[in-house]
């Protein structure tokens, strides 16, 4: 073999090895991290149920947010929504509470709008007292919110314009609009209990209290959707689909066309957030074990598990913030715990940190 062929050997050889390597590099780089879970804490437990939490920091304080309710899980007109506030993740004080009227206040959960913090809760009308499951309609729901433009005062709830009929979950915002979740029952017949008769809308507004319909984005089985909002106005969305497999759902501006990409398992009261260059989903997971509060790393269209959070019977519907890159807060419901023998049903929180590979 001549000198030239040879160095055209060595050159082919030594540029496959370092395209494997740069392809291994890349393989590993894009593998989800590990997540260490410590400091799982208590944070709240008053002697009712408690449940459905959402958390966010605003005006360099942490504000938590659940419903709670004397009589239990279900439909009660003696529900409230509950709202606490910390500077420092470890002490909590109760700021702020309401109520409405021969209504159930249930799934509360913050926007942060038009430089104030809104809470949204969505409302089951029950009248005077507990709402049996036969008479539960869709069509009396009614969305409610309260806002605050500094902390300390707040509004009165007031009912949502244009979301009765409507059962509101998490809301989004991007470029100066309002985006919120709204399940409602097809053609406006009593279905409770066929769910594939339920279909979700997006809602928008131009200031938070004001909605109007925009689109259709789950025609069956619509559910509790979380939204998230890219850099170049892409939707990126996790919605449940009742007792079925969760959904991935994607929609470009303006928000009319939307493809759905099912994943293999259920996923109650969804999270979907941001953290650093990546996305964090969480929600109720079924197991051998019964239901428990799971914690994933989204990659492309894949869920990669990374945590099972200290829960059992009644529990989830995390909420979460990111303190940096690597660091972060979750909060849930469970009822795993007991008090004289008893479960209870409390508020809890655990702080999370990505582990890095050498």
């Amino acid at each position: 073999m001549n000198r030239k062929r040879f160095q055209v050997l060595v050159s082919h050889v030594l540029g496959a090895s370092l395209l494997w390597l740069v392809s291994i590099s890349h393989g590993m780089a894009e593998s989800p991290p590990d997540v260490k879970v410590t400091n799982v804490r208590r944070v709240y437990h008053n002697g009712e149920h408690n449940a459905f939490t959402d958390l966010v920091r605003w005006k360099g304080e942490y504000w938590l947010t659940f419903r709670s309710c004397p009589d239990g899980h279900m439909v009660h007109p003696t529900s409230s929504i509950r709202v606490l506030s910390s500077s420092d993740l470890k002490t909590w004080q109760e700021v702020h509470a309401f109520s409405v009227n021969k209504r159930e206040t249930r799934d509360p959960h913050f926007l942060v709008f038009q430089g104030k913090l809104f809470i949204y809760t969505g409302t089951w009308y029950s009248g005077e007292t507990t709402l049996p499951r036969k008479d539960y309609d869709l069509n009396k729901h009614l969305g409610y919110g309260v806002w605050t433009a500094e902390g300390k005062k707040w509004s009165r709830p007031q009912p949502l314009e244009g979301t009765y009929g409507h059962y509101i979950w998490r809301a989004a915002e991007y470029d100066g609009k309002a985006y919120l979740c709204g399940r409602r029952n097809r053609d406006h017949a009593q279905v409770y209990g066929e769910r594939d008769l339920v279909e979700s809308a997006m809602l928008e507004s131009d200031d938070g209290l004001v909605w109007r319909f925009h689109s259709l984005f789950q025609k069956d089985r619509g559910d509790e959707t979380a939204f998230l909002f890219e850099e170049d106005g892409s939707i990126l969305a996790v919605s449940r689909s009742g007792s079925s497999p969760a959904q991935l759902v994607r929609s470009k501006p303006s928000y009319r066309k939307w493809t759905r990409v099912d994943f293999p398992d259920y996923i109650g009261g969804p999270l979907l957030k941001r953290w650093g260059d990546r996305y964090l989903v969480g929600g109720r997971r079924n197991t051998s074990n019964g239901a428990k509060t799971a914690l994933y790393w989204l990659v492309d269209e894949q869920l990669h598990q990374f945590g099972e959070l200290p829960s059992g019977g009644d529990n989830s519907y995390p909420g979460f913030v990111a303190l940096d890159s690597r660091h972060g807060v979750v909060s849930w419901y469970s009822s795993h715990e007991k008090k004289d023998g008893k479960a209870i049903t409390a508020i809890y929180m655990a702080d999370l940190e990505i582990v890095e590979a050498d």
